[in-house]
């Protein structure tokens, strides 16, 4: 039986209930029992039906709830500047319509499938933020098949028919590398984050190409976690190689790692930015707060936030802008680039 055919009336056969019972069970009324509200959930899941989703703006409901779940330890999620900032300007436009945030930190994309879905035959969101897309990201069919309202940070290429808003890191990575090479260095390193996002693959191939358009002398990539941990074992390697073959400059794709970058230069004897210039991601407050001041690729993470949801807003309602970029990161210089020793 395929989901299309499949009606209110079967769900109610297969968990052996009422059609209201089905109907009460998916808008969260009172009157079934857990254990009847779960059967009717596990009957729906089995047959693959989902409420319709056009029927559930037609009733008039307003959203009160929009889901974001986020594959990050919560220790690193708390530490991490980007996304409390997202997170803020989500909010800020949330708070305008009485609607709330339902956040969860899940372990792997195969388990936020299973939110989502949890969440959308539940009726317990009006709409969700996808991030973090990888290559065939297995959420893009998930909500397609769901027909559930979403806007996927991300590209377009990684995101497939999902309304996406996007930041064009290849050109902000180009900018960054050619400022660097402009300064007169020609050994540039990027300290990327985690291999598997679709984000740091587009930023891997813009630095590559960018350092053989330049016919740099040394371009060296590693790939993190994000953490100021990982961010400072890899400023360590690569700055323990030998001065011919030691990067004079790095980025990193991250605030925290930049920081625990500079802290690693200031423990190996390194001034900066006369032995090696740093260069952030994202551009928060940590950036201002350090000794030099770290240059930065600035990015309105604020409102790259409010964006996002306003256009969730737009989905849920047909009246949305669409997919759209937002405006490319904005290199600020500061206290940690200049021109190398000579």
């Amino acid at each position: 039986m395929t989901t299309s055919r499949v009606t209110i009336k079967d769900v109610a056969a297969r968990a052996g209930v009422s059609k209201g019972a089905v109907s009460l069970a998916f808008n969260h009324k009172p009157g079934l029992s857990e254990s009847t509200r779960d059967r009717i959930f596990e009957a729906a899941r089995e047959l693959g039906w989902a409420p319709n989703s056009t029927a559930r703006t037609l009733a008039g409901s307003r959203v009160d709830v929009v889901g974001l779940a986020i594959c990050r330890p919560a220790r690193l999620l708390g530490l991490e500047p980007f996304y409390m900032e997202f997170v803020s300007g989500v909010e800020s436009v949330l708070t305008e319509r009485s609607c709330s945030l339902l956040l969860r930190l899940v372990r792997n994309v195969e388990e936020e499938v299973g939110l989502l879905d949890s969440w959308w035959r539940g009726r317990q969101v009006g709409g969700s933020i996808l991030v973090d897309f990888r290559l065939d990201d297995p959420r893009v069919a998930s909500a397609e098949r769901l027909g559930m309202p979403v806007v996927a940070v991300g590209h377009p290429s990684l995101t497939g028919s999902l309304t996406s808003v996007w930041t064009d890191d290849a050109t902000a990575v180009t900018e960054a590398v050619r400022y660097l090479a402009a300064l007169g260095h020609r050994r540039i390193a990027r300290v990327g984050g985690a291999a598997a996002l679709g984000h740091t693959a587009t930023r891997t191939a813009a630095f590559d190409e960018a350092a053989r358009a330049l016919e740099l002398a040394g371009a060296w990539q590693v790939t993190t976690d994000y953490s100021g941990e990982s961010g400072a074992r890899a400023t360590r390697s690569l700055l323990t190689a030998a001065a011919p073959d030691r990067p004079t400059a790095i980025v990193y794709d991250n605030d925290i790692m930049a920081v625990a970058g500079l802290s690693v230069a200031a423990e190996m004897g390194l001034s900066v930015p006369a032995d090696v210039s740093l260069l952030a991601w994202d551009d928060s407050q940590l950036c201002r707060l350090t000794h030099p001041t770290l240059s930065a690729m600035s990015h309105d993470v604020h409102g790259f936030g409010a964006d996002v949801a306003r256009t969730l807003f737009g989905v849920i309602t047909g009246k949305g802008p669409g997919s759209h970029p937002v405006p490319t990161p904005v290199l600020t210089p500061r206290g940690s680039t200049a021109p190398p020793r000579v």
